[in-house]
């Protein structure tokens, strides 16, 4: 039996139109970093034969360096070099970590939240039983003392501590307040899943993941900064919801491997292809 790979979704003209302009934020990125072309090329070189080492290997066979040079038009020499070499990509720091699990559980545990997962101010120390902030971290995690927490939470504007010593999470800081190391985390983790399920969508011949967008183009600059506001608004009510699913969801799952991610985009700018007044509600089907 022939096993034939799936027809390519484009032509390899219509991809390098697609390519070209997926990419064009990217290359923005590089340049205002200091990545130049030859460092680019150096490092795709490397992914090209990365993927085709582990996403194109024919089953119950050995990926060669003749195969991953057929299939990516890279020499073999060079394949060889580069196949010995390997580009690390470091995971989460320990702290933001440990600051992003305590922050899961205090928008979902009802202890800690209302019904619609707005954050509840909580006792610093707890007194007569209620629930309090060292109670949160201590549930989370013993490595930490709930102090040294709250005082680098206060220290990045992630919590303030109010006249009657209770901690009140800052919602709309926990983004801009992160340091460039859990930003640039969050970066790479983020655009990398939304790609990798626009990639899927693409290559199979029933879409599997969910993937919408609603875009309106030639309108004013205050209706973009009023639905932009509405969409932020809506957006986090869906990520809280989703978020205090989960967790209470945590306390009865067996666990595997598998893992699990929703998110958001939004983005208003000056139309770079302007048309006709149109609103659109884009699918993937």
């Amino acid at each position: 039996m022939v096993r034939q790979r799936p027809k390519p979704p484009f032509s390899e003209d219509a991809l390098q139109r697609a390519v070209f302009r997926v990419l064009r934020p990217l290359v923005r990125l590089c340049l205002a970093s200091g990545l130049n072309y030859v460092a680019f090329s150096a490092l795709m070189r490397r992914l090209f034969i990365d993927v085709a080492e582990k996403d194109f290997a024919l089953p119950d066979k050995q990926q060669t360096d003749s195969r991953i040079s057929l299939l990516t038009g890279i020499h073999r020499k060079d394949v060889s070099r580069l196949r010995e070499s390997s580009l690390s990509v470091d995971s989460l720091p320990t702290p933001a970590s440990r600051t992003s699990r305590i922050v899961a559980r205090w928008l979902a545990d009802p202890r800690c939240c209302d019904e619609t997962g707005v954050p509840k101010a909580l006792p610093r120390v707890s007194s007569n039983g209620e629930f309090s902030f060292e109670n949160l971290v201590g549930e989370v995690t013993k490595d930490l003392h709930a102090r040294a927490v709250l005082d680098e939470w206060l220290d990045r504007g992630l919590a303030v501590l109010d006249e009657n010593d209770h901690v009140q999470l800052r919602v709309d800081s926990l983004v801009s307040s992160a340091d460039t190391q859990t930003r640039q985390h969050y970066f790479t983790r983020n655009l990398h899943d939304h790609a990798a399920a626009a990639v899927e969508n693409m290559l199979a011949e029933v879409p599997p993941f969910f993937e919408r967008a609603v875009h309106y183009n030639n309108i004013s600059d205050a209706l973009a900064k009023r639905l932009e506001a509405a969409g932020r608004e809506e957006a986090m009510s869906m990520l809280l919801r989703l978020n205090r699913m989960a967790n209470h969801a945590l306390e009865t799952d067996a666990g595997g491997n598998h893992r699990w991610i929703a998110g958001v985009y939004m983005l208003q700018a000056e139309d770079d292809q302007p048309t006709s007044r149109l609103g659109t509600a884009e699918a993937d089907e």
